[in-house]
């Protein structure tokens, strides 16, 4: 069985480009922040009182979590993580996990510039009725802030506004970021992605030359 964990920022892109790879792989995108959300609403505030302040969910909640999710059926061929591990203890706890059940993991790196990320964000919209999500600069509505399906008033995400957006960016470079080193220094496969610039079907060939030379690899070794 394999792992594909996307890694990278918020706004990198990481949910595009699991939701793509979902189809061409067809295993499933396990997004820790759709979950979380979801938990949240059915546990209470706290959790979603955290994600909003731009803070990190404690690493045993999420670590359990995550673990519940990948032992399902449906994630026995493989899955694609989006949003975890986002600090060391969880990429700790992952390696272990991974080692214990012999699943190779492969990590990819979107790398985007930190204010492509803040205009990125910043222009999110989302329907508060289907939940359809919009970018009034990449991916607008035919009607301006209105959703294409139902016709409702579009509305930012808290976790989109720039104060919050600015909070999560640090967060990432005082948690997150050493991640990457630590993978890294660990041995795992990680390979770095340019998501910078670019449609997101142009970052996602990208991710799978990657993949392609990932596997030529293996096959060699």
């Amino acid at each position: 069985m394999n792992g594909l964990v996307l890694f990278g920022s918020p706004g990198s892109g990481k949910g595009t480009q699991a939701k793509l790879l979902e189809q061409c792989l067809r295993i499933p995108h396990v997004s820790t922040g759709d979950m979380l959300r979801a938990k949240g609403a059915a546990a209470g505030s706290v959790v979603v009182a955290t994600m909003e302040a731009g803070a990190l969910v404690s690493d045993e909640v999420v670590n359990q979590m995550v673990e519940d999710r990948l032992s399902r059926e449906d994630a026995a061929r493989g899955f694609i993580l989006d949003g975890y591990p986002r600090t060391r203890a969880q990429a700790e706890h992952l390696c272990c996990w991974f080692d214990q059940r012999g699943i190779r993991e492969l990590v990819i790196h979107l790398s985007v510039d930190y204010n492509v990320i803040i205009a990125r964000l910043t222009g999110r919209r989302q329907c508060p009725v289907c939940g359809s999500l919009y970018n009034i600069v990449s991916q607008p509505p035919r009607v301006d802030e209105l959703c294409d399906r139902d016709g409702q008033r579009l509305v930012v995400r808290d976790d989109d506004r720039e104060s919050v957006i600015r909070e999560r960016l640090d967060a990432y470079e005082r948690q997150t970021r050493p991640v990457l080193d630590y993978l890294n220094a660990a041995g795992r496969r990680v390979y770095s992605v340019d998501a910078s610039q670019g449609s997101p079907e142009e970052v996602f060939q990208k991710i799978r030359q990657a993949l392609e030379t990932h596997d030529r690899k293996e096959n060699v070794g």
